[in-house]
């Protein structure tokens, strides 16, 4: 995993660059975002295919485990790809209310998803 910092007017961004899973589950989400935030940024940008299958699966409740440590701690994430895939409708329900709230938000590009964490 390769993490980068970028600077916007308003936040400082944590992305990360990997090809693999960056965690599995909430207390791994939790250890990164608390690494971030030592590092003075409480907002995460990275891939979906940097998440499990199981965290797009809301009946293993993987995603509102790591949303909640995400709330508990502050931080944010910006998750990007194409969740059209996905044909769930729970799952595009819960999309459509996690980048509503903003703690959370699900994007399909690099610049959505610093715009939504810099506000």
């Amino acid at each position: 995993m390769h993490l980068t910092f970028h600077q916007t007017p308003t936040k400082k961004i944590a992305v990360i660059q990997s090809q693999d899973i960056i965690f599995d589950n909430a207390e791994d989400a939790a250890e990164l975002l608390m690494n971030c935030l030592y590092q003075d940024s409480d907002s995460i940008i990275l891939y979906d295919y940097n998440l499990p299958h199981a965290f797009f699966d809301l009946k293993t409740k993987l995603a509102g485990d790591i949303l909640q440590k995400f709330s508990t701690y502050n931080g944010r994430l910006a998750i990007i790809g194409d969740f059209s895939k996905y044909d769930s409708q729970s799952l595009k329900d819960f999309i459509y209310e996690s980048n509503k709230q903003g703690r959370i938000n699900f994007v399909t590009t690099m610049e959505d998803g610093q715009a939504a964490l810099s506000i």
